[in-house]
Order: C-alpha cells, then structure tokens, then sequence
C-alpha cells in the first residue's frame, strides 16, 4: 500500500460468481469493514480473521465500481474499489495480498514471485515469437489474415456463417498445398466486453489426437460492435493418423475458454 496522497485507490477486478479473497497482513474488524451499494450486485461481504471474502452475483458493468472500506482491528482504513476487469484480456483477481509496509519479509517473498511469474511468462511469449518468425505456416496465416490470400498457395473451397447471442462469426475454408487454412472474420456482439482468441486446436475426429496449428489474429481483442480476423494453417501432417489420411476438427476458444467455432477440415483439402 502507498501512503502518497496523489496516489489513486487501489482497485480489485471481480467477476460475477468468481470469490475474491483481500489477503491482509493484520486482522480486520468485521464491523466496521463494509461496502457501499452493494445489494443486488454481491453476495454479503465475508471476513475471517485477515481475510475479506468478495463474491459478486453478476458481473459488473464497465462504469460499475463498488467502494469497499476495510478497516484493521488496530483501526487503520483501508479503502479500495472493485471493478470489472478492464477488457477481455485482463485478469480478474482471486487473491489479494495487501502489505501496509512493503519492507517486511512477506512484501518483499511477494513481490519477488510476482516478478518470477513475470519473467517465466516473459520467456515463454518471447518463444513463441521466435518460432512464428522462423514458422511459413505462421507467415502464411499473415497473409490469409491480412487479406493477401492472392500471395499464398491457396485457393478457396468454401465458406459458411453462424451467429449467437455473443458474437457473429464467418468461416472460409481453403486448400493447399499439402496444406489447410481456414480464415474466421469475428464481429463482436457483446455490447459490454471486448472478444480476444484463447486458443485454437485441432483435433483428430477419430481418435481426439491433438495438433498444433499456426494461428494469425490481425487484432489482440474485438472491441464492442467491431470485426477482427483469425487465420489458421494446418499442415498435411495433422489428417495422417495411423499411415491414413483422416479428418480433423478445428476449434476456436475465446477469453473465456468458451469454444466459439468448430469446423470440419476433410483430407481433401491436403490430399489434392
């Protein structure tokens, strides 16, 4: 905690049915720790020893922000406010370490594991980027994403359109050489939250053998009412199972690990 008066409140991003827990260094006085217009929007605001317990019922609106006010039983005021996470990437928090004095043993083992965490995620994005830039199935999902589909290998087989409550979703299918791809244009329905691409699979239809695909989005997250683009190349290698070529579905899953898409790619998208 920051004891500089230019210093904003500090503020925790909560989500609806996900349990929030304020870990503090000293006990809080239930009593006199409270929250401001929170009926109708959380769960009643729980403490045990050190610990505050938040449960929001819903998720909160993007301009919706809930005072909260902890006070320790040696009568320090803690005030914080709680929010919803800022965009689809953001986190929501689960558990909240607060220190008053950052130079005790604690602060200081918890700052170092937050930066140890950091630095592993680090190094793991910095891999990634290396081998997409040494990857042609990432250079071709470049260019599918980017619309220069004339300077690849390949030609169009077919397209389809689904559309649900969240978002609005157009798929084309493409052969290549010994190659697939598929390109999704995602038009983000959700008035409130932006759409980000978790992940996306492919996976044998027969067995349920997972494969690894190269994976383009031209934008890191799909604001309200706008379009983004994912391209996907699937190598000829993905349909082999068994010394036969085989079908595979394609799965896209959003922020939420919700599975947003599923497409059927045959082997005579590669076989030709």
């Amino acid at each position: 905690m920051s004891e500089h008066p230019d210093d904003s409140t500090n503020q925790v991003y909560v989500k609806g049915q996900v349990v929030t827990v304020l870990r503090l260094d000293q006990p809080v006085n239930a009593a006199k720790t409270r929250m401001l217009g929170w009926e109708g929007r959380f769960e009643p605001l729980g403490v045990v020893g050190n610990k505050v317990i938040l449960e929001p019922l819903r998720d909160l609106s993007r301009d919706e922000g809930i005072p909260l006010l902890v006070t320790l039983t040696d009568g320090t005021e803690i005030p914080f406010l709680l929010r919803p996470p800022k965009d689809a990437d953001w986190w929501t928090d689960q558990q909240v370490n607060v220190f008053q004095d950052r130079e005790t043993y604690d602060a200081m083992f918890s700052v170092l594991m937050d930066v140890i965490k950091e630095k592993r995620a680090l190094e793991e994005q910095v891999e990634n980027f290396r081998k997409e830039e040494n990857s042609a199935d990432h250079a071709l999902a470049t260019l599918l994403a980017t619309g220069a589909i004339a300077q690849t290998p390949f030609k169009f087989e077919s397209s389809n359109a689904g559309k649900d409550d969240d978002a609005e979703i157009t798929v084309t299918v493409y052969r290549g050489r010994s190659k697939a791809a598929a390109v999704f244009e995602v038009k983000n329905l959700d008035p409130d939250h932006s759409w980000s691409l978790k992940s996306a699979r492919l996976v044998s239809v027969t067995s349920g053998r997972q494969s690894t695909v190269a994976v383009h989005s031209t934008r890191r997250s799909i604001d309200p009412g706008d379009t983004g683009v994912v391209a996907v190349v699937a190598d000829k290698s993905a349909f082999i199972e068994d010394g036969k070529l085989t079908s595979v579905f394609l799965e896209l899953y959003r922020h939420d690990g919700m599975r947003q898409a599923l497409v059927q790619l045959d082997p005579d998208l590669v076989a030709r």
